[in-house]
């Protein structure tokens, strides 16, 4: 997969840009989740964070449906191209998508916390999970946009530190004497921080897995 990116990218302007937009959804998705973070975890004050985290989201919804959909009509006038690849990207793109929404996700916590939370106990009980994902999201787009093998290899040791991590910190929760809203509002953002990592581990190792095994990384671990 690895050659056939290379291959399939070289010397095609469209799918240059194509690679561009792709690009532009993890960056989009990534400022999602350093800004709410910023909101959730240290309660930094931002009056529009709200129309911002939507607004992104809106964009990288639309860039997913039009990268899509170029790509079917692109395989319509040239069906010589690659297709495995085409079918790649289709799977990343949605995988981007799925990085925004859960950041909004994230978001959506901030308005369900009864106060803002600690940051100590969100260190106690995370550690710098949050730091460790936006490193993640440096590591995943390295591995994709520039065909790394080598930090495509590397996520998995990501994934599953983070998973790890989550594992534990639900346990924390389960014989904790926080209040149920700290207690529900923590368990939520323990999933989707899972999420997100699941997904940035699905576009890292697209660049090294065939696409029968895309979205099935964790069977590494099993």
């Amino acid at each position: 997969m690895f050659k056939n990116i290379l291959e399939f990218f070289k010397g095609k302007d469209f799918l240059n840009q194509v690679l561009e937009d792709f690009k532009a959804m993890l960056d989009d998705a990534e400022e999602m989740f350093r800004s709410v973070c910023k909101k959730l975890i240290y309660n930094e004050d931002d009056p529009e964070l709200k129309d911002k985290i939507y607004s992104i989201d809106k964009k990288i919804n639309e860039l997913q449906k039009d990268i899509r959909k170029r790509i079917v009509e692109h395989l319509a006038i040239q069906p010589s191209v690659n297709i495995p690849t085409s079918l790649l990207l289709m799977s990343v793109v949605k995988d981007a998508e799925r990085l925004g929404d859960y950041s909004k996700n994230l978001y959506e916590v901030t308005t369900l916390l009864t106060n803002p939370i600690d940051p100590n106990t969100f260190k106690n009980l995370f550690g710098n999970i949050d730091n460790e994902i936006l490193d993640f999201f440096k590591e995943t787009k390295d591995a994709f946009i520039q065909s790394d093998e080598n930090k495509a290899i590397s996520s998995w040791d990501y994934q599953k530190a983070i998973k790890i991590k989550c594992e534990e910190t639900i346990k924390k929760l389960s014989n904790s004497n926080l209040s149920v809203n700290e207690a529900v509002c923590f368990t939520l953002m323990t999933r989707y921080f899972k999420r997100l990592t699941g997904h940035l581990t699905n576009i890292a190792t697209s660049v090294i897995l065939p696409i029968d095994k895309l979205d099935y990384y964790d069977e590494r671990f099993k």
